[in-house]
């Protein structure tokens, strides 16, 4: 099968609505808004959803997954798991996405169309409360995190050009607005 021309997909994956469970999005979100994004790339909010995204990862060469990950490690911590490491993270639910991930990721193997190369990026979450926005803690990491998708993509070529001017993204805004609307 010839692959589309966006041959890195980057999803984030989690429920904004569930405190840092949401940290995958915001993640994706934070870097869409704070650089450009080249050609060839995409990135995806990825939310909560399941076979939806299987069109878009049958067309990527290279998929990375930015989502909140439960490795039994401190909160905050961020991990990053790749290609062989994948199936053996599978085997204890880490994620609460990942029944839908693994389900698309075997499927794809199942269709001789799987990717290249799978790299999730993940935060222990410090709370997974129903609020929007996440925990001083995990925003504190949040800068991290996004850094280490900076350097995924600088270990495949892709360097990223900051941007002139760094816009506030949708869930932050929402996030934000929620706490001041808390506080009145």
């Amino acid at each position: 099968m010839e692959r589309s021309n966006k041959q890195i997909l980057i999803i984030g994956m989690g429920n904004v609505l569930m405190q840092d469970e949401g940290v995958g999005v915001r993640a994706v979100e934070e870097l869409e808004h704070r650089y450009l994004i080249p050609e060839g790339v995409e990135v995806v909010d990825g939310g909560t959803t399941g076979m939806e995204l299987f069109e878009p990862m049958r067309n990527a060469k290279t998929i990375i997954i930015a989502d909140a990950v439960n490795t039994g490690a401190p909160y905050g911590t961020l991990v990053r798991i790749a290609n062989e490491e994948i199936p053996a993270f599978f085997q204890t639910k880490l994620s609460n996405h990942q029944l839908g991930v693994s389900d698309l990721l075997a499927l794809l193997t199942l269709k001789g169309e799987m990717p290249d190369q799978v790299t999730i990026i993940g935060m222990v979450p410090h709370a997974l409360e129903n609020r929007l926005g996440l925990t001083p803690e995990a925003a504190q990491g949040l800068e991290s995190m996004v850094l280490m998708l900076v350097e995924e993509l600088k270990t495949l070529g892709i360097e990223l050009q900051p941007r002139s001017q760094i816009s506030t993204g949708h869930w932050k805004k929402e996030a934000e607005q929620e706490t001041r609307l808390s506080c009145a």
